[in-house]
C-alpha cells in the first residue's frame, strides 16, 4: 500500500508540472518580460501642455525614459544628472521622457501620497527635457517596474539597451559614452 501511495504521489506532482509548463507555453506570448534586449513596451502619456504622446512619437529616436515621482528622494537626487546629459548630448535624436506616476495635483495617490506640482518640480531644478504625467501608474504595470525611480535606454530601433532600477548619475562617463555610441557617434 505504501508503494501506491508513493507512486501516486509522483504521478500527481508531474501530472502538476506538466500543467504548469503547458499553462506557460500557452501564455508564452503574455509572459514577455520587458528587458534589455527586448521591444520597449508602447505606452501613452500626458506632456506638460495636455498632449498625449507615445512610444511610437518618438520612433527613430534614443531614448532615456525614466519612471518617477515628485514624493521620490532618489528621483530628486537622479534628475539633476539627467538634466546635465541631456545638455552634454545636446542631439536632437536623442530624448529623455521623464514620466511621473504622481496623483493629480491636489489630490492623493491609493497609498495616500500627495500629487505633485509638476511644473514647479521641474522649474526648481531647471529640467529642460520632456516631463509626462501619467497618474494612473499604468506605465508603471507596462514597463514592469519594482519602484521609482525606474529607467530603460531605448535605442533608435525601439529595443530596450539598458535597464536600471534606482537612482543613478546619468552623466557618469559610461552613460554619456552608451548614449552616444547608440546615436552613431
Amino acid at each position: 500500500m505504501s508503494n501506491n501511495r508513493a507512486w501516486m504521489t509522483y504521478v500527481l506532482a508531474a501530472a502538476a508540472v506538466g500543467l504548469v509548463v503547458l499553462a506557460a507555453w500557452l501564455n508564452r506570448d503574455r509572459l514577455n518580460p520587458v528587458a534589455p534586449g527586448r521591444p520597449a513596451p508602447g505606452f501613452s502619456a500626458t506632456d506638460m501642455n495636455g498632449s498625449v504622446k507615445t512610444l511610437a512619437d518618438y520612433e527613430g529616436k534614443v531614448l532615456l525614459v525614466n519612471i518617477w515621482a515628485t514624493w521620490c528622494a532618489p528621483c530628486r537626487e537622479e534628475m539633476p544628472s539627467m538634466e546635465r546629459l541631456y545638455r552634454s548630448v545636446g542631439d536632437s535624436d536623442f530624448e529623455i521622457l521623464a514620466i511621473s506616476v504622481d496623483a493629480p495635483f491636489g489630490q492623493t495617490d491609493a497609498f495616500g501620497r500627495p500629487g505633485g506640482d509638476l511644473q514647479t518640480y521641474a522649474d526648481s531644478l531647471g529640467l529642460t527635457f520632456p516631463i509626462l504625467h501619467d497618474p494612473s501608474g499604468e506605465v508603471q504595470r507596462i514597463f514592469q517596474t519594482t519602484g521609482v525611480p525606474e529607467s530603460f535606454v531605448i535605442d533608435r530601433d525601439g529595443i530596450i539597451f539598458k535597464e536600471v532600477a534606482g537612482a543613478t548619475a546619468w552623466d557618469a562617463e559610461q552613460n554619456v559614452e552608451l548614449i552616444q555610441r547608440l546615436l552613431g557617434g
